[in-house]
């Protein structure tokens, strides 16, 4: 059995600086199940927030960070966040990393939805991701951090203590390996190919959370889901992201007849929150009305935004026209598997940073620009934790009765899961809708998936397995929350009261999830 002292799954912005730092005194391997440029961080359009101008402050950025998050955020998560942030970005930019700047050499700071002032680093207009993961990259072949591509890992490995001590992993010819590792560390990213429309990498479908629950560790506020605004949206399908950036500098959503829809829906118009833009664009269309980005005002788009440019020309969209047909879509999780500040989750040796974990510091709705700037920042955090850690002894592996797939049981193609998640989980939802939903997704014996080792199926039903278990989770946080905040809108309870706020954290493990399971009707109606 090969070991090693740190396993790092995913190919992030979180994942690669987690491996940069820790192999400073640790021998790292980071396993992919794509290619290292196959991430959200590479897609990512959007910059970085930082306070970084004379007009601008941490304070600032952490009001405008729980204001967004609707007073749901884990405030020290947040301090950590905003007051790194300055530090971060200055050592990014003493490594070699290049933002945009104008005339007189001075960094260009954008404007986003819910900033308050202009404070969003770009590099190369809107392809800032791509960027800063190439520089990462660089940095990454300094190091003797060992890289395996084309890899999923398909289980985590418990120890007789009820910790982890290592993955079982499938290469690229299909080989089943295992891997022990004395720390091992999740960035795998949020679950948003799991929905039909989405802005995600087909890679980041939840693989992650699904493993962690499995192993016991805590999941948390599955229920606080971003739906970005404006996706290109052609032929009834979203094709890609158009950047928070071009309403940033100017563009307007407007209707066909180019009625201007935010103009009375907020104070900030069409750089209101995230949630109020994409619950407005989806209620228009909702009623047959196209919803489209007037981007007449700016004056310099292709140069400006050479990425969405390119997404538009390749999907037909002539720009000369002055309009750009949007959707909003998935976009970003606020939950994932609960961690502390170190990136501790709470089983033993295994670790989540990055968009796969939920330290709290985006409460209910994240901020534009704050997600990378997570990964950098908490990235850094863990990988000089795992630098400092001690050796681990481990203990022995815990021996479990294989199980095989549910009798009698076909599994959906993630197709369908997709359509039934966005349906009836997606931006606007209801009691009735998550009902059906939820047991639509215990009719596949949610249960027996739980236990069902990846020696008794192929990569493919796994992937399914994990897309059931992910969105079942989904659907139970969405129905035991209440109320609407932030990224959860449900119609039946449609007015934001922050009198009346449920304080209480949706929080799942494993015993929980039985616990419930076992309460259902369908769970009663199937085993009968």
């Amino acid at each position: 059995m090969n070991k090693m002292e740190v396993i790092i799954v995913g190919s992030g912005i979180a994942a690669l600086k987690t491996a940069i730092e820790a192999s400073a005194t640790k021998h790292v391997m980071l396993i992919t199940k794509s290619k290292l440029r196959h991430s959200n961080s590479y897609l990512a359009q959007g910059g970085v927030a930082v306070a970084m101008s004379k007009e601008d402050t941490p304070i600032s950025h952490r009001e405008d960070t729980i204001q967004a998050g609707r007073y749901y955020n884990n405030a020290t998560a947040v301090e950590a966040l905003v007051q790194t942030a300055p530090v971060a970005i200055s050592e990014l930019i003493a490594s070699g990393m290049e933002f945009d700047r104008n005339s007189e050499g001075h960094l260009m700071l954008g404007m986003e939805g819910a900033h308050s002032e202009r404070r969003i680093l770009h590099s190369h207009g809107d392809a800032t991701g791509k960027y800063i993961i190439e520089h990462l990259l660089r940095e990454l072949a300094l190091s003797k951090v060992e890289v395996m591509e084309d890899t999923a890992v398909v289980e985590l490995i418990m120890g007789d203590d009820a910790s982890c001590i290592g993955v079982k992993i499938v290469n690229h010819e299909g080989h089943l390996q295992t891997m022990c590792g004395e720390h091992i560390v999740l960035a795998t990213g949020g679950c948003g190919s799991l929905f039909q429309f989405t802005s995600n990498a087909s890679t980041v479908s939840g693989d992650g959370i699904a493993l962690a629950l499995k192993a016991g560790a805590r999941i948390r506020d599955m229920e606080f889901i971003q739906f970005h605004p404006t996706l290109l949206y052609c032929n009834g399908k979203t094709q890609g992201l158009v950047s928070e950036a071009v309403r940033g500098e100017g563009a307007k959503l407007v209707t066909e007849s180019g009625k201007a829809i935010m103009k009375d829906v907020h104070a900030l118009a069409d750089l209101a929150p995230r949630h109020i833009v994409a619950q407005t664009i989806y209620s228009y269309i909702e009623r047959g009305e196209n919803v489209y980005l007037d981007i007449s005002m700016i004056s310099n788009f292709r140069e400006r935004f050479p990425t969405v440019a390119a997404l538009c020309l390749k999907n037909g969209i002539h720009l000369e026209e002055g309009k750009i047909p949007v959707a909003p879509g998935n976009h970003f999780l606020m939950g994932g598997i609960e961690t502390d500040g170190k990136g501790r989750t709470s089983v033993e040796g295994l670790y989540a940073v990055g968009e796969v974990a939920c330290t709290g510091v985006h409460g209910a709705n994240r901020l534009a620009s704050n997600s990378l700037l997570e990964g950098l920042v908490f990235g850094s955090t863990l990988g000089r934790y795992l630098q400092q850690a001690p050796q681990r002894v481990l203990p022995q592996e815990k021996k479990t009765l294989k199980k095989t797939s549910p009798g009698l049981i076909t599994l959906p193609e993630l197709a369908d899961i997709q359509k039934h998640l966005m349906h009836y989980a997606g931006i606007v939802r209801n009691a009735k809708d998550l009902g059906r939903l939820k047991a639509w997704l215990e009719s596949f014996q949610i249960d027996c998936l739980l236990e069902l080792a990846c020696e008794n199926a192929s990569i493919h039903e796994l992937a399914k397995v994990n897309a059931i278990i992910v969105s079942w989770l989904i659907a139970e946080s969405a129905l035991a929350r209440q109320e609407s905040r932030g990224g959860h809108f449900r119609s039946d309870y449609p007015i934001e009261n922050d009198a009346v706020w449920l304080d209480t954290s949706i929080i799942l493990d494993r015993h929980e999830v039985i616990k419930r399971l076992k309460g259902s009707v369908v769970y009663e109606f199937i085993k009968a």
